[in-house]
């Protein structure tokens, strides 16, 4: 059984944190502002209320993004709201700080997928964790992008632990699950929350899912602050290498009004998941975030459409039917097979 007894983190890890977090936000935005060579972020600086405030970055109308957002916050607070608390009870009656960046880009093109990232830190009483991760979701999807994109992710775990990817790709899977629709938002990534060096790896939404199980057949898995800091920042920093090389490599691509407008179909997808289960955006509503950095990850455009059934035999039907199921990218061996009739291997 994993140990209760948590350290207390370094003297500096609010500070250690932050710098964190910060730098990911700066190198990233530098990053996609180089790949777009045209659009700029513009930023927005505020406070909140309550205590704490942010930074907000966004890019409209680029070459690459239609729209971009990078939000750094640093909040607290007197008492968390039911969602954390649910699971950390421990942390309740007790002020709290928490800081982190998080990001959505959306790009023109349909041939680019929409991706995401978030990590982040917080301390409330005697508890402290980190959490966070990156998820990608494509509308004509590439095996080849899929896999790149997961190979990156995978790398970065493993110069922590090798055994902590395991984990996360299937909570990954677990976690951005559109229950109401029984499909994945995309093709998933990494994810993990309350790390907080109690050997506990997983105590998500899901005991019984196979992140769950997983973890419990590998057993304690005990770091420390340093190490799950590590993590946070070795998984950050890997976010450039697992997405740059796929806009560069279908930023030409020609596409047309269907596939534009396929786009903005399954764009409502993912409207619909981050209004109705993402923990991130019900978390920034109930501690009187600011909505407008909140609300940020939305698309400027999408569009829903009664009762849409893709055509049989259509990279449409690929997508719904192949890269909206979890799937082991790498062992499966059918998956070029599938992906082969589509043109999409590589």
């Amino acid at each position: 059984m994993a140990s209760t007894n948590i350290a207390n983190p370094p003297q500096n890890s609010r500070k250690r944190a932050k710098d964190l977090v910060l730098n990911l936000q700066d190198k990233i935005c530098q990053g996609l502002e180089a790949v777009d060579r045209k659009g700029a972020f513009e930023e927005e600086s505020w406070k909140r209320p309550e205590g704490g405030g942010g930074r907000s970055r966004v890019m409209r109308e680029g070459n690459i993004f239609e729209q971009a957002g990078v939000n750094f916050s640093e909040v607290e607070g007197k008492e968390l709201p039911p969602s954390i608390i649910n699971q950390r009870p421990e942390a309740k009656g007790h002020e709290w700080y928490a800081t982190g960046t998080s990001m959505v880009l959306h790009p023109r093109s349909p041939y680019i997928p929409t991706v995401h990232l978030n990590y982040r830190y917080f301390e409330a009483g005697p508890v402290w964790w980190f959490g966070g991760g990156a998820d990608l979701t494509p509308y004509y999807p590439y095996l080849s992008d899929t896999r790149h994109f997961h190979r990156t992710l995978q790398q970065a775990c493993d110069s922590i632990n090798p055994s902590l990817h395991k984990i996360f790709k299937p909570w990954c899977d677990e976690y951005f699950f559109l229950k109401h629709r029984n499909e994945t938002r995309g093709v998933g990534g990494i994810f993990f929350d309350y790390q907080d060096g109690s050997g506990k790896v997983y105590k998500g939404q899901n005991p019984n899912g196979e992140a769950a199980n997983i973890a419990g057949k590998l057993g304690n898995l005990e770091m420390n602050w340093e190490e799950i800091f590590s993590l946070a920042k070795a998984c950050g920093e890997a976010f450039l290498p697992s997405y740059i090389p796929i806009i560069e490599k279908r930023k030409d691509q020609n596409y047309g009004d269907k596939e534009r407008q396929f786009q903005l179909y399954r764009r409502g997808r993912y409207v619909e998941f981050n209004l109705v289960w993402d923990r991130g955006t019900i978390f920034g509503l109930q501690t009187n975030g600011r909505t407008e950095s909140i609300l940020m990850s939305l698309p400027p455009l999408a569009r829903w459409e009664y009762g849409f059934q893709a055509n049989d035999g259509s990279r449409e039907k690929l997508l719904t039917d192949l890269f909206t199921k979890p799937q082991d990218w790498f062992k499966d061996e059918t998956l070029e097979e599938k992906c082969h009739p589509f043109h999409a291997v590589d």
